[in-house]
């Protein structure tokens, strides 16, 4: 069917709620914006389903919510009767119609006779990938939309590891929820049947316990925190989601006694309303934390997203003013803690392995190096973290010790297996108490750890390509770079190129090529004659295109200076 015949059977359907049928008619004054809710379904992403609030197949809506949940149900109808039994966990976080999106999809499992264990109240990414595991459920579902600004939501299906569903499982799960081809037909139980099937289980604080009970392994060193726990100034912010409840007990629970949450994000709030986005990688979402940092003298400013997986953070600079970190420069910040702390109380093992994504930064390579530890760089999306993480617990072969990805995302312990920012949190407030200890902040920390192995510099440029005209412009951005493939950048030659969709690599000099190893991804990533790095790629849930860009360098300056002129050569290539 084309898009107006689609509208047309929106607009004819005689169950729709009133707010969508007002919307349906607004819709009609504007052909574009209603092209752009009807011309293609939502997609699922590196991390699932994600989309503006409203009307149309292209929308987040009640609608799509049940044509995925619908997908996910006749998924597991072809595993089983046991895999039905063992259900699917489902959590939400602050945002719009996201209580609603957990019910319907709840609803639409228990018609198929699927259990699900839904959640009483928001609760973060993280603990829901926990309670996948922790309930033996064969799946679980987030509602949620990340960092995005207030009129998005999405919805994120999670397999029986706790990780999003790898690619075969997500690539099989999509053609049963493309096979559902009216989702305004998809049947679910009614509102007093919901209330009366013992299909649908509230579940809440005994599981919170359970996560905040391994949360304590977080911890490396806690006679450090007894000692540095009462000295430690802590400015914490939510950002009007879902980690002030386990936030603020994961840090009670470790020790720390001198935080405070900024008051005013500390309260659920769907329209974010003192944030322009609720994106911990912003400078502008610290706004309230560096005022409340500023009046408690504190040492450091935290910051988690939405839904509490991704966490940012600010260090205070020898003038007291605050510096937003670099998520990797958080995440070397880390590794470096992790390795040196197991190392010096004799608990590294030696087959330690870090993760992280390949468009992360090459300094926490370096790091690993050093405390002989494997590095393991897998496709952007925490899934294939997780994915590792599975195959080590089976063969035995590594010992996870931490994984991270540029944007934000960390993880120290595998009980949960997505990005988990109360983890990070803690782990990173312990960071602090070592430094403090030492008579140092993190900024201090950080620039020991440039000292030691070089100022590593990096930047993401997003370009937003909005609609249908800017899908087709992020294609035609990445078949130009196909095509006509750079020979430099700012001049510094490119030594090497890896196309992960055609799966190769091939030597600038002598024209060897030969294969990857990793599953395809649409990512083109450039090795320049300098060492540093240029990578490629369309976001997997937003509609952008990704440039990043790393570099290493023998002063903080000559860095900042190679970033600017690659910035620069990008921008020419994209003109």
């Amino acid at each position: 069917m084309s898009w107006q015949q689609v509208y047309e059977q929106w607009l004819n359907e005689e169950n729709l709620p009133e707010n969508l049928k007002a919307e349906l008619k607004d819709l009609n004054e504007d052909p574009e914006k209603c092209e752009d809710a009807f011309y293609a379904p939502l997609e699922f992403g590196t991390a699932g389903m994600r989309g503006i609030l409203g009307a149309g197949i292209n929308r987040m809506n009640i609608f799509t919510v049940r044509q995925a949940t619908e997908g996910l149900a006749r998924f597991m109808d072809a595993q089983g009767i046991e895999v039905k039994r063992r259900g699917v966990a489902i959590a939400y976080d602050s945002r719009h119609m996201s209580p609603e999106f957990a019910m319907e999809a709840a609803k639409t499992l228990a018609q198929h006779n699927i259990q699900a264990y839904v959640f009483e109240s928001l609760r973060p990414t993280p603990e829901l990938s926990f309670a996948v595991r922790h309930l033996n459920a064969f799946s679980g579902i987030m509602i949620t939309a990340s960092h995005n600004p207030a009129a998005y939501n999405g919805y994120k299906v999670y397999g029986e590891d706790g990780g999003q569903m790898p690619p075969a499982d997500a690539d099989a799960l999509t053609k049963y929820v493309r096979a559902v081809e009216n989702p305004l037909k998809v049947e679910v139980l009614s509102e007093n049947e919901a209330q009366m099937s013992d299909l649908i289980t509230i579940i809440g604080e005994e599981v919170d316990a359970e996560y905040l009970k391994e949360l304590q392994t977080v911890t490396i060193n806690q006679a450090l925190i007894d000692e540095m726990g009462k000295e430690l100034k802590l400015v914490y912010t939510p950002l009007h989601g879902t980690g002030k409840m386990l936030g603020e007990k994961a840090l009670q629970q470790a020790g720390f006694e001198k935080f405070v949450i900024v008051p005013e994000q500390a309260v659920a709030d769907p329209n974010f309303t003192t944030v322009k986005s609720p994106n911990p990688e912003e400078h502008s979402a610290f706004e309230y934390a560096i005022r409340l940092g500023e009046k408690e003298g504190a040492d450091l400013l935290i910051a988690t997203d939405p839904d509490a997986d991704r966490l940012g953070a600010a260090v205070r600079l020898p003038d007291g003013t605050y510096q937003v970190l670099t998520g990797n420069q958080l995440g070397a910040i880390m590794i470096q803690y992790i390795l040196k702390a197991h190392q010096q109380a004799g608990t590294l093992p030696e087959n330690a392995v870090v993760l992280k994504s390949i468009v992360s930064s090459e300094l926490a390579t370096e790091i690993a190096k050093k405390y002989d530890t494997k590095m393991v760089n897998v496709l952007t999306g925490f899934k294939f973290i997780a994915e590792k993480i599975q195959q080590y617990e089976v063969d035995q072969s590594q010992s996870f010790m931490f994984g991270f990805e540029e944007s934000y995302g960390y993880l120290v312990k595998p009980f949960v297996r997505d990005k988990d920012a109360i983890q990070a949190l803690v782990l990173l407030a312990e960071v602090a108490a070592y430094y403090k200890k030492e008579g140092k902040t993190l900024y201090d920390g950080l620039q020991d750890i440039f000292e030691e192995y070089g100022y590593f510099e990096e930047k993401t440029i997003s370009v937003t390509l909005s609609g249908i005209e800017g899908s087709e412009k992020i294609k035609a951005l990445m078949a130009k770079f196909r095509e006509e493939a750079p020979k430099a950048f700012a001049e510094v030659p490119v030594t090497q190129t890896e196309d992960f969709k055609a799966l190769i690599r091939v030597t600038t000099a002598d024209g060897h090529s030969e294969a990857l190893k990793t599953p395809p991804a649409d990512v083109l990533k450039y090795y320049l004659e300098d060492g540093s790095w240029i990578a490629i790629r369309p976001s997997g849930t937003e509609p952008k295109i990704k440039f990043y860009i790393a570099t290493r360098a023998a002063s903080q300056e000559e860095a900042d200076q190679k970033i600017k002129e690659f910035e620069e050569a990008i921008n020419t290539l994209t003109a």
